[in-house]
């Protein structure tokens, strides 16, 4: 595996649209060589910006999520979030969503440094567990087992693949940090 030497950075609401061209391309090309991200093969320029303007950008914004991007000089390569809102029963945990690398900076160590720099920011801040849930059998499953995650469980037919004709399981899994 080639490492580059990427910078990882926490991203504020006014810096996601400067951004949202590395965002999109992330999205929309990851989806497309099959991540199963929440998003399907025919996702559009149009519905990827709205996710990163108006979803992401609101939680970020109100603090409810911290953004990370896997920089290699000026171009991003790689996201994640980490979803610190819970439920008021739940002040101890933290959520990991949208871990996305570009199809380009693959196998070069970007998600196990953007998953480092989410698990660091939840102790930071107080997070004791942190959770998740990926395509079974996925290669990003391999990489949060790498990470010290622990399976919780796994659910058939959870949703369909990006193609639309196949349905994978996902499997839940979580880690103390």
């Amino acid at each position: 595996m080639t490492q580059v030497s990427a910078t990882i950075s926490d991203i504020s609401a006014d810096q996601i649209k400067p951004h949202l061209p590395d965002l999109c391309r992330i999205l929309i090309d990851s989806v497309h060589n099959g991540a199963a991200i929440s998003f399907m093969q025919n996702i559009s320029p149009s519905d990827a910006e709205d996710f990163w303007r108006r979803d992401v950008t609101s939680a970020v914004q109100a603090g409810d999520t911290i953004l990370f991007g896997a920089f290699d000089g000026n171009r991003m390569l790689g996201t994640v979030q980490l979803i610190l809102a819970m439920p008021p029963n739940q002040p101890h945990r933290a959520e990991i969503a949208k871990m996305i690398v570009h199809p380009d900076g693959r196998r070069q160590g970007l998600g196990t440094a953007l998953m480092s720099a989410a698990l660091t920011k939840a102790q930071e801040v107080g997070k004791t567990l942190v959770t998740l849930d990926t395509r079974s059998g996925d290669i990003s499953e391999a990489l949060y087992r790498q990470l010290g995650f622990q399976q919780a469980g796994k659910i058939p037919d959870y949703a369909y693949d990006p193609d639309g004709k196949t349905r994978h399981a996902t499997t839940y899994m979580y880690r103390y940090v």
